[in-house]
């Protein structure tokens, strides 16, 4: 038995690409973004030509047949520019389209996979309510068959590409006596009658990002349109949320790489007490402390990505990822803000929106209580 902790040559020549392509394309785009709150709609198709948007998938389905560390690599890449476009980006290749690769029909995958893929589609994943967030299994949603068709009732919130969807995968209740194992995933088309957008939600951090509250009411869907054409999807929920969360590692990486870069740059350059930042030792420490802990983040992350490749099961190894992640991350990003001082809190200046935009990262896709929960569940054998 042998490790091997090195990245293909493939992988460094894809991450070479898809960094200098960041670089070139999504970077003049940010301050705009930012400022009107909105996400650049043109970067889905852009992406798909180039086959980055929705790399893992075969390329039966127009994907370029990439593994789950060519994602990681594609997602660090964009959040180490803007975490708010990088989301929405994010969303429909890992949540809108895993659970149909996974788990659709032929007929679903031809009908949104492919379209998705190619950029021609752009998706949404629709779980959390109102009242629902990490307790997952409590949602109202209800999808109640009549005949070959279902009906949907029910409020979605916090929901990424919500306004810009094509189509959004939604999670109701088929059956509540079943608990969890009761709720099922539908494929709802946005001119679907019944389903509407109630309002874009305005946001502290991630501005570019699409996110709105959905309403469905007495939204009939075909048969056809529920995911996999089975009920009890909860299984599906589970596996798309630990990918996801594999993914969170680099979008987590991403920010962080963006911070060092701006603040190490800030502290060669900045002059106190008649030298640069630099040169005080306690700074050179913490930016010591930063590139360990980038490398660290890495290797979690790509190991966890490796085991998504290679079929096993990464619930524990997820939740351990995005806990670790996203709360080192948040206090890298503290401490770089710190290093920057007042000029850390003035708009002109980037650190302050990786700083904004950080604070949700222990909140979205399973709060950090949440992570410590499975971590210990599996600790027990449970």
């Amino acid at each position: 038995m042998s490790l091997n902790f090195d990245l293909t040559e493939e992988h460094r020549m894809f991450w070479d690409a898809i960094a200098s392509f960041v670089d070139k394309e999504i970077t003049p785009l940010v301050d705009e973004a930012e400022k009107k709150e909105e996400f650049p709609v043109f970067l889905f198709k852009r992406l798909g030509e180039l086959g980055y948007l929705c790399c893992r998938y075969p390329e039966e389905y127009g994907g370029a047949g990439a593994d789950k560390i060519s994602e990681c690599l594609y997602t660090e890449e964009l959040n180490r520019v803007c975490a708010g476009i990088a989301s929405c980006l994010a969303a429909h290749a890992t949540l809108a389209t895993s659970p149909i690769f996974d788990f659709g029909t032929e007929q679903q995958k031809q009908e949104y996979l492919i379209p998705a893929v190619r950029g021609e589609k752009i998706g949404a994943f629709a779980l959390t309510e109102p009242n629902a967030g990490s307790d997952a299994a409590s949602i109202l949603t209800k999808a109640v068959r009549e005949g070959d068709e279902y009906i949907i009732n029910g409020t979605k919130t916090f929901i990424t590409n919500g306004t810009i969807c094509d189509y959004v995968v939604v999670a109701a209740y088929t059956d509540p006596s079943q608990r969890a194992k009761g709720i099922s995933l539908f494929i709802v088309d946005k001119d679907n009658p019944g389903f509407h957008v109630a309002r874009k939600l305005e946001k502290s951090g991630l501005r570019s990002a699409d996110t709105a509250e959905l309403v469905f009411e007495d939204c009939r869907v075909p048969k056809s349109k529920l995911l996999g054409e089975k009920e009890g999807g909860f299984i599906q929920v589970v596996k798309t949320l630990a990918e996801g969360r594999i993914s969170y590692g680099s979008r987590c990486i991403g920010m962080a790489r963006g911070v060092f870069d701006l603040t190490k740059r800030y502290a060669e350059e900045r002059i106190q007490f008649g030298q640069p930042l630099i040169q005080f030792q306690v700074n050179q420490f913490k930016i010591a402390d930063w590139a360990m802990y980038i490398d660290i983040m890495h290797t979690i992350t790509w190991k966890a990505a490796w085991m998504c490749d290679q079929g096993r099961d990464c619930t524990r190894e997820a939740s351990i990822v995005k806990l670790f992640c996203s709360e080192t991350t948040q206090t890298l990003i503290n401490q770089a803000i710190q290093l920057f001082g007042g000029y850390g809190f003035m708009m002109e200046y980037p650190i302050q929106r990786f700083w904004r935009d950080s604070r949700v990262l222990t909140i979205t896709e399973g709060v950090s209580e949440v992570h410590r929960s499975i971590i210990y569940r599996s600790l027990r054998g449970k």
